[in-house]
């Protein structure tokens, strides 16, 4: 089970997390992109990255409460469709709102 990156990154994303991951799984163009990705395939689940988080957005799947479980979804689709994982983001959390 991956961890995955919640709203509190959305509009925050200090990079703190890609710094730490041992296996680079943490992805985004922070020109475009509202939030950082965690790769579920690549994720080793080691932790670092919830650790080294500021924001308190990253956690593993089954730990996202219900109004953050479509991230875990949003996380796995950046990679093969980032448009749409942009769209779910910003249906979740509206840039007027973040």
């Amino acid at each position: 089970m991956a961890y995955v990156i919640a709203a509190p990154c959305v509009d925050h994303s200090d990079q703190s997390c890609v710094a730490v991951c041992p296996v680079d799984c943490i992805w985004g163009d922070l020109s475009v992109d509202r939030k950082l990705y965690v790769d579920p395939e690549g994720c080793i689940e080691c932790g670092s990255c919830e650790t080294a988080c500021p924001n308190g957005a990253i956690m593993p799947e089954h730990k996202l409460g219900r109004e953050w479980a479509d991230f875990a979804w949003v996380d796995a689709a950046w990679f093969s469709d980032p448009e749409a994982a942009r769209s779910v983001v910003e249906e979740l959390v509206p840039a007027a709102a973040a």
